[in-house]
């Protein structure tokens, strides 16, 4: 904890941090680091398969297939949160298990799922929509900013 944030503490609560600071295991960051690193790489390495069988046994074209790659990513994650599953990856892997498709699809469902008692639009569609809202937004807007600043350096007005 910084000193800055000591300082704003009483001396009841400064010693407290302190002791809390000492006995906080330590984190295991190599480890971590390459649990998220291989799950997500996995995960990737995953979603290449099914792209080659798109365009192998479904008939796409190689610009085509990774829509209905990210689809079944989708419907897997979903499946694999709805069996309990995903969240013990999540709890091994880490970040490695939240970067891709399959962690915001992970995210959606799990809020679904554990708000469907309080109905379909109150519970799943409010709560489920609560991540997806803001990252929907930030994406949205990422893109647009990033559209205009391409459109800028591209113009050859």
């Amino acid at each position: 904890m910084p000193n800055s944030k000591l300082k704003k503490l009483t001396p009841v609560q400064q010693e407290y941090q302190l002791v809390a600071l000492k006995r906080m295991p330590k984190r295991k960051i190599a480890r971590n680091c390459l649990r998220a690193f291989l799950t997500g790489g996995l995960i990737c390495v995953i979603g290449q398969g099914i792209q080659q069988a798109m365009i192998r046994w479904g008939g796409f074209a190689k610009e085509n297939a990774g829509d209905p790659t990210v689809a079944i990513l989708i419907i897997l994650s979903v499946l694999l949160t709805a069996l309990g599953l995903y969240d013990k990856l999540g709890q091994w892997a880490g970040a490695g298990s939240a970067v891709p498709v399959t962690g915001f699809a992970n995210s959606m469902a799990s809020a679904a799922i554990e708000h469907r008692s309080e109905g379909l639009v109150l519970g799943v569609g409010a709560n489920m929509f609560k991540l997806a809202g803001s990252v929907i937004v930030f994406g949205t807007t990422a893109a647009f900013f990033v559209g205009i600043i391409r459109f800028i350096l591209t113009w050859k007005g």
